[in-house]
C-alpha cells in the first residue's frame, strides 16, 4: 500500500488530477470465493457478488488512508458510492452509466480519488462485480467518463509481451499495439488486461498504457492502428489452459438443433468460445463446444439436460486441452498464415482437434501437454524473438 501511494503521490506531484482504481490485495478475492464454496456448489449469486466485492473495500480505506498520512487530499469511493452503474448480471455485470459529478467537484479540489474496481450497483441498489480482472474494466470506463487523457494499467509485468514470458524467454515486448489485436489477445488468453478494458478503451478511444508495478519503464501503448502495425504478420501468440471441451454424440442432424442445445447455456449466462459440428452421418452428427473451467459444472448439467431433450447417445467431456492462438493485424493482408501454423505443429507431432479463425487470429485446441511447446515453436517459426526476458516475481 506504502509504495503505491508513493507511486500516485508522485504523479500528483507533477501537476496531474489522479483517480486511482484499486482492486483487492493479492489473493483475497480467492478466499473470498473459496469461503462461498464452502457454504455451497452454486451459491446464490447476489449474496456472491456482496461477499467477493468486500475485498475491493479494504484497499480503497487503506489507500486513502496512506495518502492522508503523508498529506494528501484522499478520498475513497466504493462502486454504489460513484455511482458506477450496471445491468443485474451478477457476477459478470457489464458497466452501462458511470456518473461523474462527485469525481469531478473533487478533482477540480485536488483531491486524490480512490476508487474500487471490480464492481458497481444495479438500477435496484443491489452491488454487482465485473468477473475476474473486472478492475482493468472499472478503471477504463472511469478514464472514458472523465476524458482522461491516458488510463495506465499496473501489472506484474513490464508490458504487452510477444508471448508468455515465463514460458518463453525469448518473448520480446511489443511497443505499441491495436485495440483490435489486444482484445483478440485478452479474448484468447493473455492475462495482462481483461477483454472488456480493451472494449470501453476501443469504444471511447481511450490510450491504456500497460506498465510494471515494480520499475518505471516504459510500457506497452494500447492505441487505434495505423499502417505501420498492418505490416506486422504475427504481433503475439496466446494460450488458454482454463478451457474444457464438451462433446454432444449422435444429435440429430434436422434444423434448430444447435439452438436448443445453446441457448441454454446463453440464459445461464455461460460464454460458449469454440463449436464444431461434425459432417452428418445417417441422419446424425455429433456437436462440440468448449467453455472456461469455471463455468464447467453448470454447462454440464444444462448440456446433459438439453441432450436428453434432442434424444442425443450421449454427452462426452475433456478438460485435458488448451487453446494456442496466433494474432496480427497482418493476416487480413497475407495468404497462408493458417497454413504455416498448422504445418508448423504438425512437424512437433502435434495434433489439432479443433480450429477457430476471425480476420486476424487463428486458434487451435490442441492437447494440453502441447501447450508450451506449441508456443514456443509458432513464437520462432513467426520470428518474434528478442532478446531473453528475466520476469520480475
Amino acid at each position: 500500500i506504502r509504495n503505491v501511494a508513493k507511486r500516485v503521490a508522485e504523479t500528483y506531484d507533477a501537476g496531474n488530477d489522479i483517480v486511482v482504481v484499486v482492486s483487492a490485495m493479492s489473493g483475497e478475492t480467492n478466499k473470498l470465493v473459496a469461503l462461498a464454496n464452502g457454504i455451497s456448489e452454486f451459491p446464490d449469486i447476489r449474496e456472491y457478488d456482496v461477499l467477493v466485492s468486500s475485498g475491493e473495500q479494504v484497499t480503497v480505506a487503506l489507500l486513502a488512508m496512506c495518502l492522508k498520512s503523508m498529506g494528501y487530499k484522499a478520498k475513497s469511493y466504493l462502486g454504489h458510492q460513484v455511482p458506477i452503474l450496471t445491468d443485474n448480471c451478477f457476477s459478470k455485470a457489464r458497466i452501462k452509466k458511470i456518473s461523474d459529478k462527485k469525481l469531478r467537484k473533487d478533482l477540480s479540489e485536488r483531491t486524490i480519488i480512490v476508487a474500487a474496481g471490480f464492481q458497481g450497483v444495479d438500477s435496484d441498489g443491489n452491488i454487482t462485480t465485473l468477473g475476474r480482472g473486472g478492475s482493468d474494466t472499472s478503471g477504463v470506463a472511469l478514464a472514458a467518463a472523465l476524458k482522461a487523457d491516458v488510463c495506465e494499467i499496473f501489472t506484474d509485468v513490464d508490458g504487452v509481451y510477444t508471448t508468455d514470458p515465463n514460458i518463453c524467454d525469448t518473448a520480446r515486448k511489443i511497443e505499441r499495439i491495436s485495440y483490435d489485436e489486444m482484445l483478440e489477445l485478452a479474448s484468447l488468453g493473455a492475462k495482462v488486461l481483461q477483454i472488456r478494458s480493451v472494449q470501453f478503451a476501443k469504444k471511447f478511444n481511450v490510450v491504456v498504457h500497460v506498465r510494471s508495478s515494480f520499475n518505471d519503464n516504459p510500457g506497452t501503448l494500447v492505441t487505434k492502428e495505423d499502417k505501420e502495425m498492418e505490416s506486422i504478420l504475427v504481433s503475439g501468440i496466446t494460450y488458454a489452459k482454463d478451457e474444457t471441451k464438451i462433446a454432444v454424440m449422435r444429435v440429430p442432424d434436422k434444423p434448430g438443433i444447435a439452438a436448443k442445445i445453446l441457448s441454454p447455456l446463453s440464459a445461464a449466462n455461460i460464454s460458449v468460445d469454440m463449436i464444431v459440428q461434425n459432417v452428418s452421418e445417417d441422419g446424425f452428427t455429433d456437436f462440440t463446444f468448449t467453455v472456461t473451467k469455471a463455468d464447467f459444472k453448470k454447462a454440464l448439467l444444462i448440456t446433459k439436460e438439453a441432450a436428453g431433450e434432442i434424444n442425443a447417445r450421449d454427452v462426452l467431456t475433456d478438460d485435458n486441452i488448451s487453446k494456442v492462438s496466433i494474432v496480427g493485424l497482418g493476416m487480413r493482408s497475407h495468404a497462408g498464415v493458417a497454413t504455416r501454423m498448422f504445418e508448423t505443429l504438425a512437424k512437433e507431432g502435434i495434433n489439432i482437434q479443433m480450429i477457430s479463425t476471425s480476420e486476424i487470429k487463428v486458434s487451435v485446441v490442441i492437447d494440453a501437454k502441447y501447450t508450451e511447446l506449441a508456443v514456443r515453436v509458432l513464437h520462432d517459426e513467426f520470428e518474434l524473438s528478442g532478446k531473453e526476458v528475466t520476469v520480475e516475481r
